[in-house]
């Protein structure tokens, strides 16, 4: 039964591979980190696969694998210290990015990690409410209400920046 799972599993991954890389990115906000978590999660996702009792549920359960690892690189980078200051301006390559509209990805990251997480589970994913809460293990009115709260600030941290750009 095992190998017929590994085989499912193989089969949902490669037909899915864009979406796993567009919530890892979502979170790691990097190429090579989001493609690093992808490929862990595909080695987390098959080395537990005894974990997943029913077939049925293979996109919460790997969409949580890959949330986990996501967060947990991000909490890996907050520990790491950069202290070379001639280091980092020496691959300064002095380019600057310019955006049209960029409010909303601004606003997005200024808020906590767990309003953000259900913010693009919900609208980037395309994800029901229930699948956000296994994904996230968390109750469903506890999602529920964290969205409403994450919605509630991303409007104000929209509408304060309106009014900046218009008095500005």
């Amino acid at each position: 039964m095992a190998n017929n799972l590994e085989n499912q599993l193989e089969d949902y991954i490669i037909k899915n591979k864009e979406l796993f890389y567009r919530l890892a990115y979502s979170y790691v906000k990097n190429i090579d980190d989001a493609l690093d978590v992808v490929q862990e999660s595909i080695y987390k996702a098959f080395s537990s696969i005894d974990s997943l009792k029913d077939f049925g549920y293979i996109k919460t359960w790997f969409y949580r694998i890959i949330v986990n690892v996501s967060l947990d690189l991000l909490r890996k980078r907050k520990r790491e210290i950069i202290t070379d200051e001639e280091f980092i301006l020496s691959n300064d390559v002095g380019a600057v990015d310019h955006y049209t509209d960029i409010d909303l990805k601004k606003a997005l990251e200024t808020l906590p990690e767990n309003y953000r997480s259900i913010i693009v589970l919900r609208f980037f994913e395309d994800l029901k409410l229930e699948e956000i809460a296994e994904i996230l293990d968390q109750n469903i009115n506890t999602v529920k209400t964290r969205l409403y709260k994450a919605l509630e600030i991303l409007r104000l941290s929209m509408d304060d920046e309106d009014k900046e750009a218009k008095n500005g």
